[in-house]
């Protein structure tokens, strides 16, 4: 169903309730890693079992003859969120976000190794002029060798590994569209996320108060309306033309990261991210413009 309006409008929500997620967190205060992820995890599946309910029904939800591949997409999936968990403990809402972007210049990089996808020289200078921008990102943290010594600059090395791990979840949600359903595969993540999370907090757990709790719970459901406005703003309009929007979650990050932790974002992030956000863009261009020409698509972005 070709409705693009109501696909720009679910991926504009998405942005806004992934960012409202990640600010619950913030406003939780100080919890246990662990404990943070089981939390933003399981109550996640409360609005995808709300959804199930009108859709697929719930006895669909776990049906599946693709156990293995689901697996190593959670597996993913959960080492990309405690990934950016950890980061969001030291780094700004908006340098988080700034970060999240570098992930599908990973993307083109990781659909080449593995699913042997062609990448042409427009693309790959695209790849290039990215990681430009990468090092611009991390130069205020210290720079490359800060990241790799684990120095000041740990919550940047932690974010750049969460991007790298959602690329990888690119590419398997891309072997498994085909045969899988949206509600499956976010049923699958979801449920291991929560479990690895519960076993995490055996080891590091505290008993939250009525505040922490309540940002706890909220965190989960934010994350899960993000996850079925993304889901489903695909079904209304092409991938192409939503990319674009992903990155309207930098004013999201920056306008509450300022008004509720009166946190300013580094210049040179900005700097950084807006090349990175360039290359993105000029790949989304050019896929446009292969889809037009009726030549096969490039890996995803």
């Amino acid at each position: 169903m070709n409705r693009p309006g109501l696909g720009i409008s679910l991926k504009l929500g998405a942005t806004l309730a992934f960012s409202l997620m990640y600010a619950a967190i913030k406003l939780a205060g100080e919890v246990p890693l662990g404990e943070a992820i089981f939390f933003r995890s399981f109550f996640a599946l409360i609005p995808l079992f709300v959804l199930a309910g009108f859709t697929t029904g719930l006895g669909n939800v776990m049906r599946t003859k693709r156990p293995g591949v689901h697996l190593l997409r959670s597996l993913a999936g959960v080492s990309s969120m405690f990934l950016n968990f950890a980061a969001l403990e030291t780094l700004p809402l908006a340098d988080i976000t700034a970060f999240s972007f570098v992930m599908p210049i990973f993307a083109v990089v990781l659909a080449t190794l593995m699913l042997k996808e062609h990448v042409g020289i427009y693309r790959g200078s695209a790849v290039v002029i990215g990681f430009c921008g990468v090092m611009l990102m991390i130069e205020p943290y210290g720079g490359m060798g800060a990241i790799i010594s684990n120095g000041a600059s740990k919550g940047a090395g932690l974010a750049l590994g969460g991007s790298l791990f959602s690329a990888f979840v690119v590419v398997f949600i891309r072997q498994m569209s085909a045969t899988e359903k949206s509600e499956t595969i976010v049923f699958y993540f979801m449920s291991t996320a929560a479990i690895a999370g519960a076993l995490v907090m055996i080891g590091s757990h505290v008993v939250p108060d009525a505040q922490m709790a309540f940002w706890l719970v909220m965190s989960g459901l934010f994350g899960g309306v993000g996850q079925i406005c993304m889901t489903y703003s695909y079904r209304y309009a092409e991938p192409s033309l939503l990319a674009p929007f992903d990155y309207v979650a930098m004013v999201w990050a920056t306008g509450l990261g300022y008004l509720l932790f009166a946190d300013i974002p580094q210049m040179m992030v900005i700097v950084g991210a807006g090349v990175v956000i360039a290359a993105g863009l000029f790949i989304v261009w050019r896929e446009r413009r292969l889809h037009k020409k009726g030549l096969p698509l490039p890996a995803s972005v």
